[in-house]
């Protein structure tokens, strides 16, 4: 089996489901369910950050990298979670470049919740139909005129490139990449194992008043 790999950026006061939704869903994966405990995910997810320093999450969680982004191995798919450290790393040029490099290699490329943000400012999203948390749409929408927001999707799905809405859509978006990899019946199966229900609609769940 060739594994694909998957590399998660985390940052200080990152949001914890952000980035250990995906994560599980990624990890969680397998190509016959019978034999669960035997075989791998065909994907091999990584945490990857600015430096192997514990990180630390909101609410306290400390995390320790597999990856600094000097050593991190190549990239087939790419997560950038959010939260409220997205602020800060919007002015980190180091996370900006490294996100711009890892775009350049990875065959998907996804963001959860404010992370779209850290993509925006790359300039990875121009020209593309994308969405955040519900309470950043409109901050979305007046950073980048190029890009298309979508307001009333959960996932939004344009070419290589998923966006998703706040925090707990991380794992509805990692479901989707999982269904376009590997097909509907092994995501729903993954989704089984999680006791996590399969996203059906794709209508976003918690909709915010746009200005």
């Amino acid at each position: 089996m060739i594994r694909k790999r998957v590399g998660i950026v985390i940052f200080k006061d990152i949001e914890v489901l952000d980035f250990c939704g995906p994560f599980e869903v990624f990890s969680a994966t397998r190509i016959d369910e019978a034999k669960r405990r035997e075989e791998p995910s065909p994907f091999e997810v990584f945490l990857v950050a600015e430096t192997l320093s514990n990180v630390t999450t909101t609410g306290g969680m400390k995390v320790i990298p597999h990856f600094s982004f000097e050593n991190c191995p190549k990239l087939d798919i790419l997560v950038v979670p959010g939260g409220w450290g997205t602020r800060k790393e919007l002015k980190n040029p180091l996370m900006l470049e490294w996100l711009r490099s890892k775009a350049a290699e990875v065959e998907t490329m996804t963001s959860v919740c404010t992370g779209a943000m850290l993509l925006g400012h790359a300039g990875l999203i121009d020209g593309l139909h994308a969405t955040t948390h519900w309470k950043s749409l409109d901050w979305m929408r007046d950073s980048f005129p190029a890009v298309t927001v979508e307001y009333e999707q959960h996932v939004v799905e344009d070419g290589r490139v998923f966006t998703s809405a706040g925090i707990s859509a991380g794992i509805d978006m990692a479901l989707k990449v999982v269904a376009r990899y590997l097909g509907e019946d092994i995501a729903k199966a993954t989704a089984m194992h999680m006791e996590y229900p399969f996203p059906v609609s794709n209508e976003r769940r918690v909709k915010a008043n746009r200005k």
